[in-house]
């Protein structure tokens, strides 16, 4: 029998954290995500149309996924005897800082490509639709780790996302900035075949594949 210490395969050099990273979003026109780096193993530049969302609270970029479930039971079973996934469906919980035109756009649901400042005073106004429109969009989630090789990235793409929720906005003199919370759904594209696509890539896993399995 092999000892314990023979036996285990414990790896820190393979824990990942997030230590920064960014949020993009672009209109459906807007070419997916085939690739995050290149042959040099640097990012390759983002499609036309995919804007930074900025900065967000130290919570980052918050996914969840929910999950359901049909399970069959039988006759002299004490567990399920077969169970099928009915629904597995990502969401992607944002409290953006900064006020812009994106962030704007996308927590009060306004098409802002007809929004305007005033020529005159700079002003710009948004009007609350009565009923807004389901918009959707590409967005992509990166991760900036670090290794001993260099950078590490590691990003979620979701290829129809639509916001389905937000929360409350504070006007304060707190520690907390005005923010633009808002949760995302992620949903298939009929003509790419997948809802979200995970990307693992940049020098520092590259230098990791073997330790990793690959």
């Amino acid at each position: 029998m092999p000892a314990w210490e023979t036996l285990k395969k414990h790896q820190n050099e393979l824990i990942r954290k997030q230590l920064e990273g960014s949020v993009f979003i672009a209109p459906l026109t807007s070419a997916a995500i085939s690739a995050l780096t290149g042959a040099d193993k640097a990012l390759l530049a983002l499609p036309a149309g995919y804007n930074d969302l900025g900065w967000m609270s130290d919570d980052g970029a918050q996914f969840s996924s929910d999950v359901s479930t049909s399970d069959v039971t039988s006759w002299g079973a004490v567990e399920p005897t077969r169970r099928d996934i009915t629904s597995d469906v990502t969401t992607l919980e944002l409290a953006l800082q900064e006020t812009n035109k994106h962030t704007i756009g996308l927590y009060t649901g306004v098409d802002m490509t007809a929004v305007v400042p005033d020529p005159t005073s700079g002003e710009v106004a948004v009007s609350k639709p009565d009923r807004p429109p389901l918009r959707f969009w590409r967005v992509l989630t990166i991760g900036v780790d670090l290794g001993d090789a260099g950078e590490i990235y590691v990003a979620r793409f979701l290829p129809r996302a639509s916001v389905s929720d937000k929360a409350g906005q504070s006007f304060n003199n707190g520690d907390d900035p005005t923010s633009w919370p808002v949760t995302l759904t992620g949903y298939l594209d009929s003509a790419l075949g997948y809802s979200e696509r995970y990307y693992f890539g940049g020098p520092g896993w590259e230098a990791l594949l073997t330790e990793m399995g690959f």
